[in-house]
């Protein structure tokens, strides 16, 4: 059943990297038009005509029901920390469809976080909770949640480039780990009979969460770089999902010893998140273009679009 798990999170990882490479791109090929709900309305609709974003949309429903899995055969402390191989996975799979190769400071810098956030839960290992959570625990869950959103989409609202980028991002990071509890809390009821998960709120509450996440993370996605953006998207994922299992399914972490893994797996995340601000690439130099069109029949290369 471990091995199952394990599968079924790492492709829920690489179906998710897949996802936001494609869909960056998409958003690289189509020039921002402004700010405000008419403006994302009209950009939503002209990405929906791109294949690169079609097809992201698709991988990113496939990695849910991928993740989905891996919760319903195994603990959220197993499947966090295998997650953090998007991180790795995004610039492997941005390097082909981009055609660019991320410099190595990036490449070490992404390890860093991936390895350390890994080494973190991995050491914190939430002991295993209750299969389902009380409502009380809900609202200060999901009140929680929602205000973190709200206040990141607010700060965000200002700013532009990379920062902005990060911020949607990790608001997009809260949502999805929302979504990934409330999932949690529809396959734990499950295992009392069908009729118990599909008259509960909380199947259709994921269904919610999930489409702000999807929407949050189109802007993080418009606002820069998938290195500012991807590493804000995963960490924030995987830490507010400890947070949100400690509050709602009452999983606790452990100290001790384990205290001097959880203390080197901050250290990387740290050095990772330093190491990534001073990359070469941070500047948006790798997935800032699409890849050079194919010649014309005269032998004519059509210059990519750029975004600035």
């Amino acid at each position: 059943m471990i091995a199952v798990t394990v599968v079924l999170a790492l492709l829920a990882a690489l179906s998710n990297a897949s996802a936001s490479v494609l869909q960056r791109r998409a958003a690289v090929e189509q020039p921002d038009e402004g700010t405000g709900a008419g403006a994302a309305g009209r950009r939503l609709l002209q990405l929906l005509r791109r294949p690169s974003w079609l097809a992201g949309a698709g991988l990113l429903a496939l990695s849910s029901l991928l993740q989905a899995g891996a919760l319903a055969t195994g603990s959220l402390s197993l499947v966090q920390p295998l997650l953090a191989a998007e991180l790795l996975f995004t610039l492997a799979v941005g390097s082909v469809v981009f055609r660019r190769r991320p410099d190595g400071r990036t490449w070490l810098a992404f390890a860093a976080l991936a390895v350390g956030l890994a080494l973190f839960l991995l050491a914190a290992a939430p002991s295993p909770g209750r299969p389902t959570a009380p409502p009380e625990a809900w609202l200060l869950g999901g009140c929680g949640a929602l205000g973190a959103v709200v206040v990141l989409v607010a700060v965000s609202r200002p700013v532009r480039g990379a920062a902005r980028a990060a911020l949607l991002g990790l608001a997009s990071a809260v949502s999805f780990a929302t979504t990934a509890a409330l999932m949690k809390e529809a396959v734990g009821r499950l295992a009392i009979g069908p009729e118990a998960m599909f008259t509960h709120w909380s199947l259709y509450a994921t269904a919610g969460a999930g489409l702000v996440a999807f929407l949050l993370l189109q802007s993080a996605l418009s606002a820069g770089s998938l290195t500012a953006s991807q590493p804000a998207l995963t960490l924030g994922d995987a830490l507010t999902s400890v947070v949100l299992g400690w509050v709602l399914f009452d999983e606790t972490i452990h100290l001790g010893l384990r205290v001097i893994p959880e203390v080197i797996g901050v250290v990387l995340i740290g050095a990772g998140s330093i190491g990534l601000a001073h990359a070469q690439s941070a500047g948006q130099d790798w997935d800032t273009s699409v890849p050079d069109r194919p010649p014309d029949r005269n032998g004519r290369r059509a210059p990519a679009p750029r975004r600035p």
